[in-house]
């Protein structure tokens, strides 16, 4: 099958669906690909580097398969041919007359901005990586119109303070843009509606707002829209925290509804002269009251409030690399055979929900996602990601203690003397151990695992003093201790690899 890539022809869209890279793993696939002249001019992308990569250059819409950033003008869809499939971001939730017009036509469509949310759908989910871009480039934004640095400086002319930035929303979006706004240098804050991303927000350096109240998430794992009563006890917190704040920064969206509304022109009134407003939620319609989407508008109290709703294309390279991957990913599970046929499986709960048009019929909405949804058939050779379990109850983590000690103190209770002091050390070991390493940050566990190679170690050197010096049941726990010590100080040093690796250049 031949798969068409297209130019994107949005005015201010730089971002192109397949890169040369990209090019090179779909045609690993068994697919032939043809990219329309000029299509990553904007990204930084010549004809020349697709052509390298092993495309040809031509007429896209006469392939099998189509891929898009955005849904194509109504009239390149009628250019596309009868049953070719189209993948790329239609926004099924939102545009209706697009999925009018669509159903009208004799099309396959996907959308990749209705991947559901479960693991085994992450490497496909462009929301999270554009979301991710757009966090980041929306503090450069900030930045830029702020006019000071983000840092606190003591300087022989005098004293700079750091700046200080809200954020709201603690999603993909909103912990980029904490982690980018911490590092460099600002004091940050940040409030979400669930309580529970608030050691996400901890982990990045930023302080989380509280206000009293529990939230909620969807079954989707978006936040849920807020009820009466929190927008009441939320909406003192906003306006205190943007009148403190020289920089706010807001996600908040519920999908399929227009944004809520956080930031009233009061709130921004009684902001400092120079603050700056970045609003990611602009294309929906703006958590602020005083955003125009798309646009840069200063109030006359000098506050300036930005509404880009291109903030993840104002990264065209990147945007482009992270989109195309994710199309990639999605090829590879429709292609598992690897023998370039594209197949629209319906079993497949993935591909079901992301599909809009079948042959020419309406097929959105999808049924409700089950939690535990799981790959009808893998790929051979591939490695499917198990869905998240269940967290255990306080209760019965209680019971597992409980039931650690009767053990314990059970072998303590029947064991000769000298073992009775190794259970007593064993024991309070474990103890030790877990309440060490459960206060330990999420962030800071993978350089924990290159640390504890002195701790296996030592266990090696004690197992080796203890093999072939008693009996043979001694012998052969020493030669398993050193087995599995030996296998974690050899992943310990490759996880100290990879870590370096991550601040090598070239």
């Amino acid at each position: 099958m031949l798969i068409g890539i297209l130019r994107e022809t949005a005015p201010r869209e730089t971002r192109v669906a397949a890169t040369p890279r990209t090019i090179g793993q779909l045609r690993g696939l068994g697919y032939d690909v043809v990219v329309e002249a000029g299509a990553g001019m904007r990204s930084g992308f010549p004809d020349d580097a697709y052509e390298e990569a092993g495309a040809r250059i031509g007429d896209a819409c006469a392939a099998d398969v189509v891929l898009a950033v955005n849904a194509p003008p109504a009239e390149r869809l009628s250019a596309l041919r009868p049953g070719a499939t189209l993948i790329g971001l239609v926004d099924p939730r939102g545009d209706r007359a697009r999925v009018a017009d669509l159903a009208k036509r004799h099309l396959t469509v996907l959308a990749m901005d209705a991947v559901p949310r479960i693991s085994r759908a992450q490497s496909m989910d462009v929301l999270s990586s554009m979301a991710n871009l757009a966090g980041y480039r929306a503090v450069i934004e900030a930045a830029h119109e702020f006019g000071r640095p983000f840092t606190g400086q003591v300087t022989a002319a005098g004293k700079i303070p750091p700046a200080r930035v809200f954020v709201v929303g603690a999603g993909v979006a909103g912990l980029a843009a904490i982690g980018a706004a911490s590092a460099l240098g600002a004091v940050v804050r940040a409030f979400d509606v669930r309580p529970e991303v608030a050691e996400q927000v901890r982990s990045m350096g930023a302080e989380f707002v509280t206000v009293g109240l529990t939230g909620a998430s969807t079954a989707d794992g978006y936040a849920a829209e807020m009820t009466a009563a929190q927008e009441r006890a939320t909406a003192a917190m906003y306006d205190e925290e943007a009148r403190n704040a020289d920089i706010v920064i807001t996600t908040a969206l519920v999908p399929g509804r227009p944004a809520p509304k956080l930031i009233g022109a009061r709130t921004v009134a009684a902001m400092a002269r120079g603050s700056v407003i970045v609003d990611l939620a602009a294309a929906n319609g703006g958590n602020c009251g005083l955003t125009v989407p798309g646009e840069r508008t200063t109030t006359e109290s000098g506050v300036t409030v930005l509404g880009y709703t291109d903030l993840a294309a104002r990264l065209p390279a990147q945007a482009s690399q992270l989109y195309g991957t994710n199309v990639v990913n999605l090829v590879r599970l429709m292609t598992p055979g690897a023998d370039g046929r594209l197949v629209v499986d319906f079993d497949d709960v993935v591909i079901r929900s992301m599909t809009v048009v079948r042959d020419g019929e309406l097929t959105w909405p999808p049924p409700p996602v089950p939690v535990s949804a799981a790959s009808p058939a893998a790929a051979p050779g591939t490695v499917q990601a198990a869905e998240p379990r269940a967290p255990l109850t306080p209760a019965a983590r209680l019971g597992i203690v409980a039931a650690a000690a009767v053990v314990v103190f059970g072998l303590i209770a029947i064991a000769p003397e000298r073992l009775q002091q190794h259970l007593v050390v064993f024991a309070l070991a474990v103890v030790v151990g877990f309440a060490v390493i459960g206060n330990v940050a999420h962030a800071l566990h993978t350089p924990l695992m290159s640390v504890t190679n002195a701790i296996s170690g030592i266990i090696v050197v004690g197992a080796l003093l203890q093999a072939g010096g008693g009996s043979a049941v001694t012998t052969a726990l020493s030669a398993v201790a050193v087995l599995v010590a030996g296998l974690d100080i050899a992943g310990g040093f490759a996880v100290t690899r990879r870590m370096l690796a991550m601040f090598t250049r070239g």
